[in-house]
């Protein structure tokens, strides 16, 4: 009996065809960038029109933008459409738009807290269930966002911990269901990487956000934040891994381990 990993060439991004929600900044516009460098065919989508634009035109034709909200079951169904369109059908589905309500949880909005499970939680859920035919026929894969918020505990960010939990836990369930169609479902739990979540949640002003995040590096293990490409990688890893399904994939520099470097 031959062992696969000796006898089978390694598996790649090249000529996928992947869909990436939140694709105007952060880890989905650093996540496409990165796999269409690797000969993918990528369609990212978000609300914001021009956003999107800028990030497709600076990486080229291999990347399509799609403006549209993933809480909107019509925007659902014309992301899936242009992706399917771009890349001649379907191999993965990232899920990586999110967004962030902090306060502590006596001021918390019970419309904010609505509409943070909205698109948090409900639309990824929709949006996968929209994408299981092309995935299916593909042998594809989705990939879910959970967060450090689930092992760590920052005060005043209970609705967003909320959401991620809630992520983690679909994936070992969506993976049960789907494993007998051919379809994988992981989730990738990063640390802290630098993006405008943090900004837009009123965290951090622009000309500090960078360095609060910095400072943040101490208490990773490894006494740094991450990168959008380390994020990424680990991305790629479980859009190629045929026998990784379930899987929360911690890429978090040892963040959720508590421990502080003086």
């Amino acid at each position: 009996m031959t062992t696969p990993s000796s006898s089978m060439p390694a598996a790649s991004v090249e000529a996928r065809s992947v869909l990436i929600t939140g694709g105007g900044s952060g880890i989905g516009a650093g996540l496409a960038d990165y796999l269409c460098a690797r000969g993918a065919r990528v369609t990212i989508t978000g609300r914001r029109a021009q956003r999107l634009a800028e990030v497709a035109e600076r990486i080229g034709p291999a990347c399509r933008p799609v403006a549209g909200d993933v809480t909107s079951a019509e925007d659902r169904d014309r992301m899936v459409e242009e992706a399917v369109a771009h890349g001649g059908g379907l191999d993965a589905l990232v899920n990586a738009a999110a967004n962030m309500t902090r306060g502590p949880i006596e001021e918390v909005a019970e419309q904010d807290l609505i509409e943070a499970f909205h698109g948090n939680v409900v639309g990824p859920m929709m949006l996968t269930g929209r994408c299981v035919p092309h995935l299916e026929r593909s042998g594809g894969v989705v990939v879910l966002f959970g967060s450090v918020h689930t092992t760590r505990a920052f005060p005043g960010a209970s609705p967003y911990a909320a959401t991620k939990g809630a992520l983690e836990t679909l994936t070992g369930v969506l993976a049960a269901e789907l494993g007998p169609r051919g379809i994988r479902v992981s989730c990738v739990r990063p640390g802290g990487v630098f993006t405008e979540i943090n900004q837009r949640a009123g965290l951090f002003d622009d000309d500090t956000a960078r360095q609060r995040l910095e400072d943040l590096g101490p208490a990773h293990a490894l006494g740094r934040i991450g990168t959008l490409d380390e994020v990424s990688q680990a991305i790629e890893y479980l859009i190629c891994a045929p026998w990784t399904t379930g899987a929360v994939l911690v890429v978090d520099g040892g963040l959720g381990l508590g421990v502080t470097h003086a």
